[in-house]
């Protein structure tokens, strides 16, 4: 379990990205914190997901329970119409969305086979595309073999014969012509090879947001498995997001979820 007792690593990924999903900086020296900070639509859908499954919730209610309540964070256009309706219906959507708030799936769930269930779940009341069901799938996934203790190169074996993403390229190769991508497809990937690159969990979020891109939900995916992996984040990153997202969150879905179901199985 994290030292915080706090699963963050998502959201602080999208916190640090946030700044810099619409100025790409494409490189890993830039300032973690700006005046511009906050959270978004990344963070809210993914503590959403966390009361879901903290309290055994419809997850098309608690999206849009969560959606109306923190409004103007960033959601597509199609996502933040489908908020508003009456009887929400999924449009077949392959966009990264349905990634970006898989993560508490793999610290909640106590097999992969499990994971892959309830990611599909969670991704198909929107995201019913078999693109938008495959990154949550694989964000989950790779969240849940990283606390079980799986090496990074366990962790590339199974997502790429799972889910045929191609995790061979660098992100030298990828950084020069990666331009804003929302698919799942085309961003799922980079962010678990920032990962794969990283050696702790500050430089996973350096690196997938020095791709450019969608920073904001590539650093909240990366976050989410490294955290997973190296077991906690740096605590002057954990204070500041803590501060961000604010204590009525915290206290109200993040820390229980976390001291429920954040207990790591490695060693």
């Amino acid at each position: 379990m994290q030292k915080q007792q706090a699963i963050l690593g998502a959201i602080a990924g999208d916190v640090i990205g946030s700044t810099y999903e619409f100025s790409n900086v494409k490189s890993t020296d830039f300032e973690l914190f700006t005046r511009e900070t906050y959270f978004t639509d990344d963070s809210v859908m993914t503590i959403a997901a966390m009361d879901v499954l903290l309290n055994k919730l419809n997850y098309t209610e608690t999206y849009q329970k969560y959606g109306r309540i923190y409004s103007k964070r960033g959601y597509g256009g199609n996502f933040e119409d489908w908020l508003y309706e009456d009887n929400p219906q999924p449009y077949n959507s392959w966009g990264n969305g349905s990634a970006m708030r898989a993560s508490p799936i793999g610290w909640y769930c106590k097999s992969i086979q499990a994971v892959m269930e309830e990611a599909k779940k969670s991704a198909e009341v929107s995201h019913n595309h078999p693109e938008g069901i495959k990154g949550a799938q694989a964000v989950a996934a790779a969240v849940f073999l990283a606390r079980t203790g799986k090496t990074k190169g366990e962790i590339k074996e199974f997502i790429t014969k799972t889910f045929d993403y191609n995790l061979d390229r660098t992100l030298d190769e990828i950084r020069p012509d990666y331009k804003f991508e929302v698919s799942c497809q085309k961003s799922v990937p980079e962010a678990i090879i920032a990962f794969l690159e990283s050696s702790d969990y500050k430089s996973a979020v350096r690196l997938a947001v020095s791709i450019g891109g969608d920073s904001d939900t590539i650093a909240c995916i990366s976050g989410a498995i490294a955290e997973a992996f190296y077991g906690e984040i740096p605590g002057e990153i954990f204070d500041t997001v803590s501060m961000i997202v604010g204590p009525d969150l915290m206290r109200g879905v993040i820390r229980p979820f976390s001291r429920k179901y954040g207990i790591s199985e490695k060693g």
